[in-house]
């Protein structure tokens, strides 16, 4: 089965981007290259194409409830135009997914899932909302979706596009109608910096992206989305989460409201917190300039205590690093670990997984 494209893949091809499968899509991985595009978020301003990942709304008298029993952060009376994250559990307390959860009005909920879940997703929510009065709407066929990230942000999108976004605070959201079309514009963001996220249909998407590369704004793969996310410590579902890795073993347990009451996943979770977890997921720096990888494996006095699930040299800090899931027993701040390189092993440190600050609008 061929892999789906997003509405702008003829636009990427015609700017020379390198095209790679992520997700059940053939998506651009770099245009330039992964340093000049990483450093122009950091900078200036960047645009993604993310019209891959998924969107899901949740209607009707039971909304909130049902949410808040397949979601483990709390959205009991949620101010409208707030933005939650959080995940979604299987009751083993693994990872169905992570996603975001915005709230459009009373029981009345958006979600934004990953693109390589969306049929996985959409098919378990269905199951779970048959015991609920609720409408299930799969959406992602409609909606394009352009995250535009960077300290010039917000004056971009408000002078290129004319969106006013000024006025919103992280992670809140609010719908306008332009074009003769409803648009969602959010801000949040997946690469540390300040950025907005505007999901409109295919037409206008296109409309948006030429825009703004009309504009001179530089159009960023999924290459350096994945440096710039790594580098703040954020999680990739599959690497940092998955339905073998819970929130709790990845340093997530913030995202988890066990006080809200019943929800899938609950019992393990609480479990894990009461009990412990035999692995957890660190950061680590080396004292060399070697790179670990996913899936090298991490060593102490000789043996095997867990394995990378992402690794760089960092752009914005010039290190290399990793995250790694290892024995619960190595985990803490200032461990000297190994990582296994091919054949060698590198001396490393456990170190905090936020390898550069965030710098988000607050």
């Amino acid at each position: 089965m061929p892999n789906k494209r997003t509405c702008l893949y003829d636009k990427h091809v015609s700017l020379g981007a390198l095209i790679s499968p992520f997700g059940g899509f053939d998506m651009p991985i770099q245009y330039a290259d992964i340093v000049t595009e990483h450093n122009a978020v950091r900078r200036n301003v960047g645009v993604f194409d993310v019209s891959h990942m998924g969107e899901v709304t949740v209607t009707g008298p039971d909304a909130e409830a049902f949410v808040n029993y397949i979601f483990t952060n709390d959205i009991t009376d949620a101010p409208l135009g707030k933005i939650y994250y959080g995940m979604m559990l299987y009751e083993t307390g693994g990872v169905v997914d992570d996603l975001l959860v915005y709230k459009r009005g009373a029981n009345d909920f958006f979600l934004v899932i990953n693109a390589g879940n969306i049929d996985k997703d959409v098919a378990w929510i269905e199951e779970q909302a048959r015991q609920f009065q609720v409408t299930i709407d799969h959406q992602s066929d409609y909606y394009g979706q352009l995250a535009v990230q960077g300290p010039r942000s917000e004056e971009i999108v408000e002078k290129v596009l004319q969106i006013p976004c000024s006025e919103l605070a992280f992670y809140t959201f609010k719908t306008l109608r332009l074009h003769d079309e409803d648009v969602i514009v959010s801000r949040t963001g997946y690469t540390g910096e300040d950025g907005f996220e505007i999901y409109a249909s295919h037409t206008l998407t296109r409309r948006y992206w030429d825009q703004l590369i009309d504009a001179g704004v530089q159009p960023c793969g999924l290459g350096c989305r994945d440096t710039l996310r790594f580098e703040v410590g954020l999680p990739l579902y599959g690497d940092e989460l998955s339905e073998d890795i819970s929130p709790i073993m990845a340093g997530l347990g913030l995202f988890v409201k066990p006080d809200k009451g019943a929800f899938i996943g609950r019992d393990a979770i609480v479990a894990q917190k009461a009990n412990g977890v035999t692995r957890k997921l660190v950061g680590i720096e080396l004292h060399d300039k070697a790179i670990p990888r996913h899936g090298y494996k991490g060593v102490f006095d000789g043996q095997e205590i867990g394995e990378v699930t992402t690794g760089y040299h960092t752009i914005s800090t010039d290190k290399s690093v990793c995250m790694a899931l290892i024995d619960t027993a190595h985990a803490a701040l200032g461990t000297a670990v190994e990582i296994q390189i091919r054949k060698k092993t590198f001396p490393g440190t456990v170190v905090k997984k936020r390898f550069y600050e965030k710098n988000y609008h607050k």
